[in-house]
Parts: structure tokens; sequence; C-alpha cells
């Protein structure tokens, strides 16, 4: 999966949120989900990078995945 990291205010854990588009079974329209996971982090990943996730064993009682990949680093915005 990938996703966007929104928090890094844990020790070896962050939090990826996961958007998916699932359509609507009566309407027929698109509909964004988002799901957050507390993610085993042993890389250097801020807030706003985009990484891909992976199912493992579990680190605790809510770490499920860890981080496989970064895949882009957020850049920094002109003020």
């Amino acid at each position: 999966m990938k996703g966007k990291v929104v928090s890094t205010k844990m020790n070896k854990t962050v939090i990826v949120e996961v958007e998916r588009l699932v359509i609507h079974p009566m309407y027929k329209k698109r509909i964004k989900k988002t799901s957050r996971f507390a993610v085993h982090n042993e890389l250097e990943v801020k807030d706003g990078d985009l990484v891909e996730i992976v199912e493992t064993k579990p680190y605790s009682k809510t770490k499920r995945h860890v981080v496989k990949a970064v895949m882009s680093k957020k850049t920094k915005e002109k003020k």
C-alpha cells in the first residue's frame, strides 16, 4: 500500500494515511475513503512523505505494518 505520513511524534512509529476510491453501490459515484495505520519505522521519514508499507508480524497492540520504502520526500515550500 502507498500512503502519506501524517504524524511522526512517536519513537520508531509513524502514522500513515492511505486513500482509496470506492464506488457507491446505488449512486455509482466515486467516494474517497481514508485509513490510518500505525506503522513501524526504521527509515528517516518526515511528515508529508509518500511511503510504501507492507503488512508484517505484530510489533505492538496497534502496529501491524512496516515502512518498506520512501517513494518521495516532501519538498520545502516557499513562504
